[in-house]
């Protein structure tokens, strides 16, 4: 076998063990993000209806409110949603009209 041959595979082997190693971490990210794009959806769903509070968009989807406040925070960030009045100690939050489309749609 040449050294050009046996460097290859050598490479392959150490890219074989490779992923490996890493199956179940890409699996767990691969699940943390399809979570987070269903629970974006759902709060993006919820919004395009009507306007909504913290703890009505968290009753309505089911997640809980901290996570809705995590999503709704980089939501706003990024120019999705807009923060309306405040309604007792809540802001309501609504769809942006012109924000541009989820990419998972």
């Amino acid at each position: 076998m040449s050294e050009v041959s046996e460097k290859k595979t050598a490479e392959k082997e150490a890219m074989k063990k490779l992923r490996a190693a890493r199956k179940e971490t890409i699996k767990r990210a691969a699940d943390k993000m399809k979570k987070q794009k269903n629970a974006i959806k759902d709060i993006k769903k919820q919004l395009k209806d009507k306007a909504g509070t913290v703890p009505e968009i968290a009753e309505a989807t089911g997640i809980p409110s901290s996570e809705v406040l995590w999503y709704l925070a980089a939501l706003k960030n990024y120019g999705q949603i807009l923060e309306g009045e405040k309604d007792g100690s809540y802001f309501r939050y609504k769809w942006a009209g012109n924000a541009p489309e989820d990419p998972g749609e």
